[in-house]
């Protein structure tokens, strides 16, 4: 069966305009509701299997790289090379993350999303903006809407406590120890984010350091995403079918499960191992490689009884950086795929152009190239 979702994308202009009532997605409400609103519920080729065979995924011990043993290394990065030519997902553990700092995030996630609606919204983000409060896409989307809310904001290592101002700027000086929290958590996230990169690099037959000092200097994103129990899990999703846009996610999530990659023509799931993080490659990753790693499609799935929890850092270049790949993974058995373009403008087409899904990429790529013959024609 083709993926879910492989159809035209564009983002509607009018939103829920045309509803007689405005749709308010609070989850303290809907989480108990036995009649799911009609925009939450999915198409029949879209609804979630609930019951999905695992996804088999190489477990990568990152210790490896300070180890000094070039065939432990040799074999990881072909672990690696194997799964991101395939599905683009594996796991990592002996990452260097304490689980203390894992728990509290886990924690104020709960203290945040556990407040009133009317509190949420002081930070809820504007359409077309990437960062703050969104009670599931209402607003933005009028169909197909997922059953989460997230909290997502901005983290840049050249930003002296971006994170931490951020926190006190929209929700004030009360949130000033969540800020820090949040902000200690990117910090280490982008450590973790280089150190995959060097692995990357290995795998691809680069320079150890190619894609890390790439990274060095980036404009990432961490998110915050909250499922809430639904009476009727079997006809919404908590995030739709998929490709991340941005460069490498690592993924904490709780153990409740829900997250399902679409790999050999089925979906699958990928449980919650303890002190494992998710890594999947993104849209622009797969540019920088050519097309050789993929960005898979992938969901998540909501249950009747228990709130998912996850943490998302999404890594990303620096806004103006031109994505292209390196003269090594340009050949005439594999030519250039995509063009070259900046991260600027990838995110603003996927916030103010189309609803990022399982073929982002393409579009993006057929969405340049207009742009470029436009430029010429005038």
């Amino acid at each position: 069966m083709p993926p879910p979702g492989e159809r035209p994308n564009s983002i509607p202009t009018n939103g829920a305009k045309n509803e007689r009532q405005p749709l308010v997605f609070d989850a303290s409400i809907l989480g108990s509701e036995s009649n799911i609103p009609s925009q939450f519920i999915w198409p029949g080729h879209e609804k979630p299997c609930l019951e999905a065979p695992e996804l088999v995924i190489p477990t990568i011990d990152l210790g490896v790289l300070s180890s000094g043993d070039p065939l432990a290394v040799s074999k990881a990065a072909e672990l690696v090379n194997e799964a991101c030519k395939k599905h683009g997902f594996f796991l990592v553990i002996n990452h260097g993350v304490d689980s203390g700092l894992l728990d509290k995030a886990v924690q104020y996630m709960d203290l945040f999303f556990g407040m009133q609606l009317s509190e949420k919204q002081r930070s809820q983000r504007k359409i077309g903006e990437n960062y703050g409060y969104a009670s599931s896409f209402v607003g933005r989307f009028s169909s197909k809407l997922p059953w989460k809310e997230t909290l997502s904001f901005r983290y840049c290592p050249d930003s002296q406590n971006i994170v931490e101002q951020y926190f006190l700027s929209v929700m004030g000086e009360d949130f000033r120890q969540f800020g820090r929290l949040y902000q200690e958590y990117c910090e280490v996230m982008n450590k973790l984010s280089l150190g995959i990169m060097e692995l990357l690099g290995i795998s691809l037959g680069l320079d150890q350091t190619y894609f890390r000092d790439f990274f060095e200097g980036n404009d990432s994103i961490l998110r915050l995403n909250h499922y809430p129990p639904c009476k009727k899990p079997d006809l919404t999703l908590g995030t739709g079918p998929h490709c991340d846009p941005i460069s490498l996610t690592i993924l904490h999530q709780d153990q409740v499960g829900g997250l399902q990659v679409f790999a050999d023509e089925k979906w699958h799931s990928v449980s919650p191992i303890p002190g494992a993080f998710v890594i999947n490659i993104g849209d622009t990753f797969m540019a920088l490689s050519n097309g050789i790693y993929k960005s898979c499609v992938h969901r998540a799935v909501v249950n009747n009884q228990t709130v998912r929890r996850s943490l998302a850092f999404f890594l990303c270049p620096e806004m103006d950086k031109a994505v292209t790949p390196p003269a090594g993974l340009v050949n005439s058995s594999n030519p250039r795929i995509y063009p070259d373009f900046t991260w600027a403008t990838l995110l603003e087409f996927t916030q103010k152009h189309y609803r990022a899904d399982v073929k982002t990429l393409d579009a993006f790529s057929n969405w340049l190239q207009e742009q470029e013959s436009n430029k010429k024609i005038r």
